[in-house]
């Protein structure tokens, strides 16, 4: 597994670089106060010449998000309305998993919409180690997590609270070849799109621990980078809050464990409900895109 940091990517060495579309999603939900700023870095890369699709999945945001995101020139669109017969969404994980159907690049970038000090690196460094490097599949964001003690007051530590007392303990116990991996719940990540396809996606808050664990067990360590993206400030929820997160977190790691014949009997945690592979979907996804797209 190798780590790099985002300087070593600019943006002027992806363009001449790549020679694969790329997409950028950012799955959102009440976000108005950041997402402007999320947005517009992205789509100065995409009128750069840099990627080719900037979306926005709003999930019926009641302040606004989709249409401030709109006008700031990112493609909107409503997670309900992708693969719908599928029902209702039920959660990030599953919003993300039919943004594939809509998506057309053959390398996707998911970043998150509540980030207060984003800027285009985040892009372009989970982007680079794909356009650059040969063997990667797969690259993780990891940062700083300043956490804000309230008011104006920001502590240099102790944000990604779940991330330290639940998720990295986790993988030192049972998967410690992944125990390098920083942020194994950031939400910044890029991968190749045939890899994303094969996988399943927990639907909800798991999704990033399932998708780890599974890339790795799919295609291993030297599949696998991360790439040091500075520092990442995004509000804090309540301690109480972190719970069903931590469920969701333990319950995809458990439920790898049983699959494994690692674990027997029940243990607390979320069950991790999972969406299937699109690459198994019957129409094939690549026709379900070319409909979308009017060929």
């Amino acid at each position: 597994m190798r780590s790099f940091h985002h300087a070593e990517f600019p943006a002027e060495r992806l363009r001449d670089a790549r020679e694969e579309t790329i997409s950028v999603c950012v799955p959102a939900r009440e976000e108005a106060a950041t997402i402007a700023a999320v947005v517009a870095p992205l789509v100065a890369l995409r009128d750069a010449g840099v990627v080719e699709q900037v979306v926005v999945l709003d999930d019926d945001s009641l302040d606004g998000t989709g249409s401030i995101a709109a006008r700031v020139g990112a493609d909107v669109v409503r997670p309900a309305d992708l693969l719908s017969q599928f029902g209702p969404v039920l959660g990030k994980g599953d919003a993300m998993w039919r943004a594939l159907s809509v998506l057309l690049g053959d390398l996707v970038c998911f970043v998150d919409a509540d980030s207060e000090d984003f800027g285009a690196h985040f892009a372009l460094g989970l982007l680079g180690p794909l356009v650059c490097v040969p063997g990667v599949q797969f690259v993780k964001g990891f940062y700083r997590r300043p956490f804000k003690n309230g008011g104006e007051d920001v502590a240099p530590t102790g944000g990604g609270r779940v991330t330290e007392l639940t998720a990295r303990p986790l993988l030192a116990a049972f998967y410690p070849e992944l125990a390098p991996i920083r942020q194994p719940l950031a939400g910044e990540f890029a991968a190749r799109r045939e890899l994303l396809e094969q996988m399943a996606f927990c639907t909800g808050y798991a999704v990033e621990m399932g998708l780890l664990l599974d890339v790795w067990a799919h295609a291993g360590s030297d599949a696998l980078a991360q790439v040091d993206l500075d520092s990442r400030q995004n509000r804090h929820q309540r301690l109480e809050e972190l719970t069903p997160m931590a469920s969701a977190v333990l319950g995809a790691v458990t439920s790898r464990l049983r699959r494994e014949g690692r674990l027997a009997g029940e243990v607390d945690g979320e069950p991790a409900l999972e969406r299937p592979p699109l690459a198994q979907l019957r129409p094939p996804l690549a026709q379900l895109r070319a409909l979308r797209a009017g060929c």
